[in-house]
């Protein structure tokens, strides 16, 4: 198998759904390789989400300038497993590698679970090494802020979607990804966050839909009381509702403020960026 940034990419994206869906313990397959002074040739092998981001680091080392972005992707997430262990001095070493590669979401920096770090000397000097554009800050706080709406969605929709009685599936909207080129590659890693967030949630989603959907069939075909009236107005009434829903995932597109900066200044102070929520 050869590796590319967009496979590594899309590795990574695969990992982080996996870490969403399953938790800290996830198992997800591994990935063949074709060089002997690998532990395993061949047919993909089980790996835990530590091992495949430790693997997507050495990949993307290997692929030079252009997989650096992916090495942060990989020691990021490898701080936020660290984070989640309760693991302080791992999370720093990790954080602080990703810092060196490009990481620069300082605004991913400030999320509650990670606020605990801030108190360290050592977290606090990795911060202070980042630089940003006021453009790209923009756009992280939309990521972030876009993160947490599609989770309020999903809560939404599973609360709109009990009790209906008829089996059509509700898919939950996404707002469309920006594609304006970044002025650094730290936001690259940030749009594989929310787009494994989208994906993670969507297939929840989709899941308890398929459940619901296929017990009323069933339901519809051996209860003679069943009520066909209400299951069409359930229907209606959840075609409006997806309506809704992607009209507005649709307006919370992101749009470049215009005159917003492209030079590279440091990141606001550490702890003066609320966490959108």
């Amino acid at each position: 198998m050869v590796d590319t940034v967009n496979s590594l990419a899309t590795r990574v994206h695969e990992l982080l759904v996996a870490l969403l869906t399953h938790g800290v313990d996830a198992v997800v397959p591994g990935q063949s390789v074709s060089s002997p002074s690998r532990e395993f040739i061949g047919a993909p092998r089980s790996v835990d989400i530590t091992t495949g981001l430790q693997d997507v680091v050495a990949r993307a080392t290997a692929l030079g300038p252009d997989g650096t972005w992916l090495v942060a992707a990989g020691q990021a997430g490898l701080g936020v497993l660290a984070v989640v262990r309760g693991e302080a001095d791992r999370a720093i070493f990790h954080l602080d590698a990703a810092v060196t590669a490009g990481f620069n979401d300082c605004v991913g920096l400030h999320v509650a679970p990670i606020r605990p770090l801030h108190d360290d000397p050592r977290f606090r000097a990795l911060y202070q090494r980042m630089r940003i554009t006021e453009a790209d800050l923009d756009e992280f706080f939309w990521l972030h802020r876009e993160m947490q709406l599609m989770s309020q969605d999903a809560q939404t929709a599973a609360v709109d979607n009990l009790g209906r009685l008829d089996t059509g599936v509700s898919l939950l909207p996404q707002a469309p990804m920006p594609t304006r080129e970044p002025n650094t590659p730290g936001v690259l890693i940030t749009r594989i966050d929310l787009a494994a967030a989208q994906t993670a949630l969507q297939r929840a989603a989709l899941a308890a839909e398929f459940q619901r959907s296929s017990g009323n069939t069933s339901l519809g075909l051996i209860d003679d009381s069943w009520d066909h009236s209400r299951a069409r107005r359930d229907a209606w009434h959840a075609d409006e509702l997806d309506s809704r829903r992607l009209r507005a995932a649709e307006a919370r597109a992101f749009v470049e403020r215009p005159g917003a900066g492209t030079m590279l200044v440091p990141c606001p102070p550490l702890g003066s960026i609320t966490y959108p929520g």
